[in-house]
């Protein structure tokens, strides 16, 4: 069996183009003979100045695209990447545009419990999909009881001022290294890929890894 490589992801759970990122991502692995990466996933706030309580949704854009008719340009475009990537998004459901520190501590933590695949999965569905608030606690709760964890736990963690600091600084260290958008993936703690790149050039990574990564030791 070939050693897993690390792949580190650095994405946030508003960004459309991460979630079509990960399915193209998911496609190329599911198509892999066998197990390829190791993955964990990384804080990177879109909005970092975003109030805690978020903002409306429709201003937002209007505001990021300088205008209704821009944004409704963009989104026309991720709304067609999406449909070929195989995923329905709802965006007329989402009327806020969260703040998503709490969306990524809830990260972090699945993570130490070996769900962090499954969270930020759950995630992207809630807020593409479902149009839920994941800026609200009881929402993120509520998917973490849906994964498995603790959600009287997590209600208690996002109550307190647990790993802020962390994601905080984490956020910053991405950026610092260079990284100005979302997704970006980092193959070997080596090699940046950025943005949603199509199932194929996966295929084409996954198979120089094979070709160059050792079987582990007997």
């Amino acid at each position: 069996m070939t050693q897993l490589v690390r792949l580190d992801i650095l994405s946030d759970p508003i960004c459309p183009w991460c979630y079509i990122g990960k399915t193209h991502l998911d496609r190329a692995l599911a198509e892999a003979a066998a197990p390829v990466f190791e993955i964990q996933w990384h804080p990177f706030q879109l909005n970092p100045d975003m109030p805690p309580e978020g903002m409306d949704r429709r201003a937002y854009l209007e505001a990021k695209f300088g205008g209704k008719e821009r944004a409704v340009e963009v989104y026309g475009q991720i709304a067609e990447a999406a449909e070929d990537a195989g995923l329905m998004l709802n965006l007329g459901a989402i009327e806020r545009t969260p703040n998503t520190l709490d969306a990524h501590r809830l990260i972090h933590w699945s993570g130490l419990e070996g769900k962090q695949g499954e969270i930020v999965a759950a995630l992207f569905r809630a807020y593409f999909e479902e149009g839920r608030d994941i800026g609200d606690r009881e929402v993120l709760a509520d998917i973490a009881d849906g994964v498995g964890m603790d959600a009287a736990v997590v209600l208690k963690l996002l109550a307190s001022d647990t790993d802020i600091d962390d994601i905080r600084a984490r956020d910053a260290k991405g950026r610092e290294m260079g990284v100005t958008g979302v997704p970006c993936f980092i193959v070997g703690g080596q090699h940046a890929v950025p943005g949603a790149q199509p199932p194929d050039l996966w295929a084409k990574v996954i198979e120089e890894i094979r070709a160059n990564t050792p079987a582990p030791a007997a």
